[in-house]
Parts: structure tokens; C-alpha cells; sequence
């Protein structure tokens, strides 16, 4: 059963604490099943208080865990890896790297050893089990695969990309919940300046934009198809859209998500 899986999350950053804490939060998987770790172990004091395990110690970590996921920065990932290569056991372990530009060959290459390797590519969302994973793996073990869709799922939605195409997925669904809310930001800043508190323009704009999201999630149709139908001939809608078009709002988002792929 996937509930007497237990999981490992290998350097609790950000992104590992949201993934984390959405685990709890979804209240159908066993918290004491996951071990958490970080150099700064205080910072996960309040897991514990729900039931994790946390150490500082990966190779422990590893050692009673089955499915690993390694949450830490490109720049060390292949060194810590290497270093828990003897603790890593190819008959029992699965392994999901959440590192941006790090192939699964360079991994299995710094493991020394075949077992499933997956990358996965969340983003914060997790914390309120919004998430969208973009998974990649090259190994085809089909009861792998199901047991990663599986945990992934309890934080989001998960969907199964190509490798080649795991850069991109961090920009437009990692890198995409900044561009997302810096948007609302300046949506917040312009009901401010049409007359709303910051407290009831914050309000207006979060349901507006979970609403646009939840039309095209549901319906299934194109943006545009839902934009034409509150822009009325001569009215207030097309008006302010034009407006941002001319002063390249368009172009702008999409100049930074090329900016943001061409750094990876």
C-alpha cells in the first residue's frame, strides 16, 4: 500500500517545506512515514509537532526511507549525492530530484548506480495542495511511476513531460507563480488607485483571478474565448485592454518567461 511508503525529502528549503507541508495538510498519508531534513534542523521544529521526523543526518534519512526526494540547490545536489551513493539501494530505493538543469544521467551518474531516478519539477502551490508537478523519468518501471504520480498528486495535479522540456516547466509552472502574483500585485495597486482599500482590493482581485483560472480549468477552452465575452464593442474592458497592449503587457510576460529560460 502507498501509505506504508515511507518518504524522504532531502534538503527542506522552500519549496521542500511546501511540499511538506501540504503532505500534512492532505491528512491521508501517515506524517510519521516522512523523515525531513536540513543543516538547520530548528527550522523544522514545528513538523515535528506534527508528527515528522527531522534530522540532519541525509544517510539516516535515507537509509529508512524508500521514496527519496532530493530538494536541494543545482549547485550541490550531484556532491550529496555522491556522498549517499553507499546508502542508496537500488533494489528498494526510488529517486526524485527536484534540481533545475541537473539530467538524470549526470544523477544516475553520481549515484554509481541504476535505480528508478525521476525529476520533478512542483512549485509552491504545494503548500495548499495547488501544485502542478511536471514529472520525467527514463526508467519505464511502471509501479514507480504510479507510486511518484501518487505522492505528487496528494499536493496538486501532476502531469508526465519529457525531459528536454523540464527547464521550461520550471520557468512557466515554478517561475510562473511569481509572474502570476507580481500581476496581482499591480492589480491590487491599480483598484487602490481607483478608489479600494488594499484590504478589499486584495479580496476582489484573489477571487477574480481563482475564477478566470477555474473557467478555463473547467471548460476547457482558450483565453481568449473567455476574454471576448466581457469585452463589449466600445466598452471599459476592451478599452483597458488595449491600453495595456499598447504599453506591451503581452510582450513584457513573454520577453520574461524567454529571459527567465535563457538564464537556466
Amino acid at each position: 500500500m502507498m501509505k506504508n511508503i515511507r518518504i524522504a525529502i532531502i534538503g527542506c528549503g522552500n519549496l521542500g517545506q511546501a511540499i511538506l507541508k501540504g503532505l500534512i495538510d492532505d491528512h491521508t498519508y501517515p506524517t510519521e512515514n516522512i523523515t525531513a531534513t536540513k543543516r538547520h534542523i530548528e527550522v523544522l521544529e514545528p513538523f515535528q509537532k506534527e508528527g515528522v521526523i527531522i534530522t540532519s543526518d541525509n544517510a539516516e534519512a535515507v537509509r529508512k526511507s524508500d521514496l527519496i526526494i532530493v530538494a536541494l540547490k543545482p549547485h550541490n545536489i550531484l556532491h550529496i549525492l555522491e556522498e549517499l551513493s553507499p546508502d542508496l539501494n537500488p533494489d528498494k530505493h526510488i529517486l526524485v530530484s527536484l534540481a533545475t538543469g541537473i539530467s538524470t544521467a549526470q544523477i544516475e551518474e553520481a549515484i554509481g548506480k541504476k535505480l528508478p531516478i525521476f525529476r520533478a519539477m512542483p512549485n509552491t502551490g504545494a503548500d495548499v495542495n495547488e501544485s502542478l508537478t511536471c514529472l520525467c523519468s527514463v526508467h519505464d518501471n511502471e509501479t514507480s511511476v504510479s507510486q511518484v504520480e501518487y505522492f505528487f498528486n496528494l499536493i496538486g495535479k501532476t502531469i508526465t513531460i519529457d525531459e528536454d522540456l523540464m527547464e521550461a516547466a520550471t520557468v512557466l509552472g515554478a517561475c510562473g507563480i511569481a509572474f502570476v502574483m507580481r500581476f496581482m500585485r499591480a492589480m491590487v495597486q491599480g483598484g487602490i488607485q481607483i478608489g479600494f482599500d488594499a484590504k478589499t482590493a486584495n479580496i476582489i482581485v484573489n477571487q477574480t483571478v481563482k475564477g478566470a483560472s477555474q473557467l478555463l480549468i473547467e471548460r476547457k477552452q482558450h483565453p481568449e474565448f473567455e476574454i471576448d465575452k466581457v469585452t463589449t464593442p466600445k466598452g471599459c474592458t476592451i478599452a483597458g485592454l488595449n491600453e495595456m497592449e499598447h504599453h506591451g503587457f503581452s510582450s513584457a510576460l513573454i520577453r520574461g518567461i524567454v529571459t527567465s529560460f535563457e538564464k537556466i
